[in-house]
């Protein structure tokens, strides 16, 4: 069980409570949908989906966040402005969560996050996210724009070890930090994600997480699935249930570094991840009534699933 030493921000995104100390805020699980080769997408270009598959993974996430106490966010991701400025009418239009306005290239980001502001959105959405090829146009954008919230993403390709993921969060006389670029963008809710690239990886990304807070005291976490559903020898060699253990299992690993959040993959995983990330937060919780922590929230893991 941990309790850092520094003082520890806690952030409200559209009425989520997000960082802390390990204990004081459920961890905040976030579902993938739209994302690539996702079946209920029938054009990924135009942003063609099924709308009743859909809702009904959405009110899934929401079930399991109910029974368990822990909040959700979305991450909507699409590979054009178009699609993914469709998804933002539908997500704004069946659940009041918050959500990653999610692409691999910020040309689709931009124009897809002035559309969730100009619509309304401006508390809800969450940009993913400001990384190491981050430009003064893309700075630039997000400050006139007004955006609130974002995610700085670690990963350094010139060291992809865990001191570089916090390295590029610092900057060097030559580079600027990715906090700096945050700062100047204006972000006020900023959430760093310690970056999975592969399944050893999630080790560093883990550890990471627990460096990130304890240097900067901000929210992190990161997304291990993201590996995982490229794990081939678990679906194949290592048994029936070796693949949902290790979902959850992934999930688990980051929260013990003090995760504050977790992308945990395909929002069809829900049933798997949550009841697991739910046991450790009121693990946490329980254990952190010796040390002084107290929970920020009424709907906590340790009232809702003990």
């Amino acid at each position: 069980m941990i309790k850092f030493q520094r003082e520890q921000k806690i952030f409200d995104i559209a009425g989520v409570k997000v960082g802390g100390q390990p204990g004081e805020c459920p961890t905040v699980l976030i579902g993938t949908i739209f994302y690539e080769k996702h079946k209920i997408v029938s054009d990924p270009t135009k942003g063609d989906f099924d709308r009743k598959s859909a809702e009904s993974l959405i009110e899934k996430q929401e079930e399991m966040s109910n029974l368990t106490g822990n909040p959700h966010f979305l991450d909507v991701f699409a590979s054009t402005a178009e699609a993914l400025c469709r998804y933002i009418d539908f997500i704004a239009d069946v659940t009041e969560a918050p959500f990653l306005v999610d692409s691999m290239s910020s040309s689709e980001r931009i124009p897809a996050i002035k559309h969730a502001i100009e619509i309304g959105l401006r508390e809800r959405a969450i940009y993913n996210s400001i990384d190491y090829s981050v430009k003064e146009d893309e700075i630039s954008s997000l400050r006139e724009l007004g955006v609130k919230s974002a995610v700085v993403l670690t990963y350094n390709p010139t060291n992809v070890w865990t001191e570089g993921r916090i390295d590029i969060l610092r900057g060097t006389k030559s580079q600027k930090g990715l906090l700096k670029a945050a700062e100047e963008a204006g972000i006020r809710n900023l959430l760093v994600d310690t970056s999975v690239l592969d399944v050893p990886s999630i080790s560093l990304a883990s550890k990471a997480v627990h460096l990130v807070k304890n240097e900067f005291g901000l929210p992190a976490g990161c997304g291990p699935a993201n590996a995982i559903t490229t794990w081939k020898k678990a679906k194949k060699k290592l048994g029936p249930y070796a693949y949902d253990v290790c979902m959850a299992t992934g999930a688990v690993i980051t929260q013990l570094n003090g995760a504050d959040f977790v992308l945990y993959g395909p929002i069809e995983f829900a049933e798997r991840v949550f009841p697991a990330c739910a046991l450790i937060d009121a693990l946490n919780t329980y254990y952190g009534r010796r040390t002084g922590i107290k929970p920020q929230v009424s709907e906590h893991p340790l009232v809702k699933i003990l």
